[in-house]
């Protein structure tokens, strides 16, 4: 329970909300009025990284879903932040694309 609190304080942190970590920009633009609601948050958050995959490489998708499209943009490409690279890092090796 002290790991999903961590994840929640985190989330509140940063901007972003509940399940998907949906930022406000994103939930708006794929149609979330209510990002506490957990069916809307996946929804979007699912979306948005679907949407992501369609324009970009995996790493650069990944990328993109945990730093914001932005941030890849101005670093041309996986932004040097420990976080990002481990989030993406950690991804592809579940998934077994490292």
């Amino acid at each position: 329970m002290s790991r999903i609190q961590n994840i929640l304080d985190k989330a509140e942190r940063d901007g972003s909300v509940r399940q998907m970590r949906t930022m406000p920009d994103p939930a708006r633009q794929y149609g979330v009025s209510n990002p506490y609601d957990p069916k809307s948050n996946l929804d979007a958050g699912v979306r948005y990284l679907k949407d992501l995959m369609s324009r970009l490489d995996l790493p650069m998708a990944l990328a993109a879903y945990n730093a914001g499209e932005g941030t890849i943009r101005r670093h041309g490409g996986l932004p040097p932040f420990p976080e990002t690279q481990n989030y993406v890092r950690n991804i592809l090796r579940r998934v077994g694309t490292n």
